[in-house]
């Protein structure tokens, strides 16, 4: 490949990414108004601020975590912003039963469901691979087989409705982060399974659709602490972002890329110029 075209093709992308981005259908609040929604990891960060988005859309919203205290205080602040109704249920996506349990029971309480967003992500550390391996197979149950599991379990409500699955991913699970082997591993996973699914959703002409969330560094208290010190980029805001996915979700968005210029736009090159762009992943951390 010649030099103009290692220059050319990034750029192409760089404008018909813009385009496409800036020219989507205009959100609408009311778009989620009587849908029903499961939210996965909703006790804190962005799964807690999705609830609320929902709430004040006027959506009936189901919401899981592990910690039972804390979904009984984001169900009263839902009912509050106006949620047309607003439940939990609390358990660990650990036991492949509970994440199917959950799902059962969006059924039974909600009567159908019109958007699952799988936001959950299991404890890990931040730092060199350790070797644990028994560690990457937890971590792949929580953050990719329950995901793997709910979807499985929703897919006949979401084919009746005409649904949406929102999938909570990361750049880690787009380019090799380094300090994150066992979770950029899980999200790696995640694209694979729902990118495919995707494709055969429309050879089925099953419409439902697949929302594949791409985030940056995001102000969770997880992610402050475990980085705090050594990415040298500021956090985005986890309101604003759990706004953006659940926009994503209403558009039937392929994929969201927040925010879009640290996220998107590295990975124009990728293909084109991979020793690079490793080189730009590693410039963001303090040693």
């Amino acid at each position: 490949m010649g030099r103009w075209q290692k220059i050319a093709i990034p750029f192409l992308g760089l404008v018909l990414a813009f385009w496409f981005y800036s020219a989507r259908e205009n959100f609408k609040p009311e778009m989620l108004k009587g849908k029903r929604v499961i939210v996965t990891g909703a006790s804190t960060g962005i799964g807690e601020q999705m609830a609320y988005h929902l709430a004040r859309m006027g959506a009936h919203v189901l919401i899981t975590a592990r910690t039972e205290a804390k979904l009984q205080k984001v169900v009263e602040r839902c009912r509050e912003l106006g949620a047309a109704s607003a439940r939990y249920i609390s358990g660990t996506m650990e036991d492949m039963a509970f994440a199917d349990h959950v799902v059962k029971e969006a059924g039974t309480l909600l009567g159908g469901l019109d958007m699952l967003i799988l936001n959950h992500v299991g404890a890990s550390y931040f730092g060199y691979y350790n070797g644990d391996v028994e560690h990457v197979r937890k971590l792949l149950e929580i953050n990719f087989l329950s995901y793997v599991a709910m979807t499985t379990t929703a897919l006949p409500m979401l084919k009746e409705s005409k649904g949406s699955i929102v999938v909570v991913s990361s750049m880690a699970g787009k380019v090799g982060f380094p300090f994150t082997v066992p979770y950029s591993a899980t999200k790696f996973a995640l694209d694979g399974f729902f990118s495919s699914l995707r494709q055969e959703f429309t050879m089925q002409n099953v419409n439902v659709s697949i929302t594949l969330c791409i985030l940056g560094f995001i102000d969770t208290e997880r992610a402050v602490r475990d980085a705090a010190g050594v990415l040298l980029s500021p956090p985005a805001p986890r309101a604003e972002c759990a706004l953006e996915i659940v926009r994503a979700g209403a558009l039937r968005l392929r994929e969201l890329y927040y925010r879009y210029g640290s996220t998107r736009l590295p990975l124009l090159l990728r293909d084109c110029a991979a020793d690079l762009l490793d080189y730009l992943v590693r410039s963001r951390y303090r040693l």
